[in-house]
């Protein structure tokens, strides 16, 4: 069965190039019918932490990559690691090294200054027993001749000399086991047959093989992706807004957009821009992805999440802009229904939470009129037009937008002005600024109540201030 992996390690939080590791993992299994497996490489216990581990869980769980086994945690597993160094050191495939961190430093400083590749130079690889109290690391002993053929899926044929390689510590002088030999148990344990991820792993990728093939075991299939670049062609970090995952769901992107935006980041489906879920299990192709490095564009991710926000259901955008509300402190117990306000505003908007600040005032009294707006339309000219609007207003039976607009109209012909003149004073009023939806619909939806007091309230702002 075809089985992958996403095995982020807990030092940080979930980045994007993780999220787009993760995805094609995620695709590549549920379009082979396969398993999709979570990892938590945790062995680096100093820096690993409990909320970072907390960060990956909830990161997945919102961007809906729904793993079928795990997750796994390499601290749980370290009898199985300890089990599989003895096998390679009784079978002559590992050894004791007593080399003192001086001793290294000075192998590797002499041999930078013969302008050779630094490495381990097997002093101790055929040293036979030492005594037992004696300090040593555990080393694989590494091929001295061949060569590692990988077939990666993204790049095509990668050959490595054996040559090239130095014999690696596979575990530490405390017993604990390195990356390489956890990866490759684990790998091989949980039967996975396709490993997908950054081709910052290319330099690992041929020692694990030697170590896959030490146990006689077939290695997986290697698919290596390219990095993920800022707009100034250095690697994303943080400077370039790489944080973590959840970040994008503080800042109002949905899910949805953001799995789009990278599963572009590399391959591309004719002229498409926009994929469903359904489209990308039918379309992406991992043999596809370019081997080039992609540059991530900030601007590209905002148009795409904007144009899911245009294009999906109120109801749904309706339960996310509630918790955009709950975070930025705006009750919507009471006012208009949730999917109502989002129906004015979806077109308006870019992310969720510019949605959330922007409708705030249907559910919040205007505290403060913005300085431009109020200095434009409340004035003494439009005092007098905002008290007939009043009186008109709080005569309609019915609450609706089109007999506000109706209203509206009828206070443009006796004032003879244009609508504006009637129309954004009253947007000022009920919002606070000059930008709203349609005033009519946005009146309707904070209410008659809410609409006449925020009305007096103006009243008053114009007496004392004007």
């Amino acid at each position: 069965m075809t089985t992958t992996r996403f095995a982020p390690s807990p030092t940080g939080f979930l980045h994007i190039g993780g999220v787009r590791t993760a995805l094609y993992s995620w695709l590549y299994a549920r379009q082979n019918n396969g398993k999709f497996i979570l990892r938590i490489e945790d062995t680096d216990r100093q820096r690993s932490t409990q909320e970072s581990v907390a960060a990956i869980l909830d990161g997945m769980h919102w961007l809906g990559l729904d793993y079928d086994e795990g997750p796994f945690y390499q601290t749980e597993r370290y009898p199985r690691y300890k089990e599989i160094i003895e096998k390679l050191i009784s079978s002559g495939h590992a050894y004791h090294c007593y080399c003192s961190k001086e001793k290294l430093d000075k192998m590797r400083d002499k041999q930078r200054a013969l302008k050779q590749k630094p490495k381990y130079d097997g002093t101790c690889r055929n040293l036979g027993n030492q005594p037992s109290n004696a300090d040593s690391v555990i080393r694989f002993k590494n091929p001295l001749a061949g060569q590692v053929v990988i077939d990666d899926m993204v790049r095509g044929k990668i050959i490595i000399d054996n040559n090239e390689l130095d014999d690696l510590v596979i575990a530490r002088a405390d017993g604990t086991p390195t990356y390489n030999l956890t990866v490759v148990v684990d790998d091989l344990d949980m039967g996975i047959t396709h490993v997908i991820r950054g081709d910052d792993h290319i330099n690992n990728t041929p020692r694990q093989i030697n170590i896959f093939k030490a146990l006689g075991a077939e290695p997986p299939q290697y698919a290596h992706v390219p990095m993920i670049l800022g707009a100034d062609g250095a690697r994303l970090s943080k400077r370039h807004g790489a944080v973590s995952v959840l970040q994008y769901q503080e800042d109002g992107f949905l899910p949805e957009a953001l799995l789009n935006y990278l599963l572009r980041l590399g391959w591309s489906y004719k002229d498409q821009e926009i994929f469903s879920k359904e489209e990308m299990l039918k379309l992406f192709s991992i043999t596809d992805v370019n081997s080039a490095p992609s540059t991530f564009n900030p601007e590209k991710l905002l148009w795409l999440n904007q144009q899911y926000i245009i294009n999906s259901e109120p109801e749904l955008l309706a339960e996310i802009l509630s918790w955009q509300f709950a975070k930025i402190g705006v009750v919507a117990d009471s006012g208009p229904q949730l999917a109502k306000v989002v129906e004015a505003q979806q077109s308006r908007c870019k992310t969720m939470r510019e949605m959330a600040e922007d409708s705030k005032y249907f559910y919040q009294a205007v505290a403060k009129y913005d300085g431009k707006a109020a200095d434009k339309n409340l004035n003494k000219q439009s005092l007098e037009i905002l008290q007939s609007l009043r009186k008109q207003l709080e005569d309609i039976a019915i609450w609706q937008a089109d007999k506000i607009k109706t209203v509206i109209k009828d206070i443009v012909n006796e004032y003879q002005v244009g609508f504006a003149k009637v129309a954004l004073p009253l947007r000022v009023v009920v919002t606070g600024s000059a930008s709203s939806p349609s005033i009519d619909l946005t009146a309707e939806l904070i209410g008659k109540e809410q609409v006449l007091s925020r009305i007096d309230a103006a009243l008053n702002y114009i007496r004392e201030n004007r």
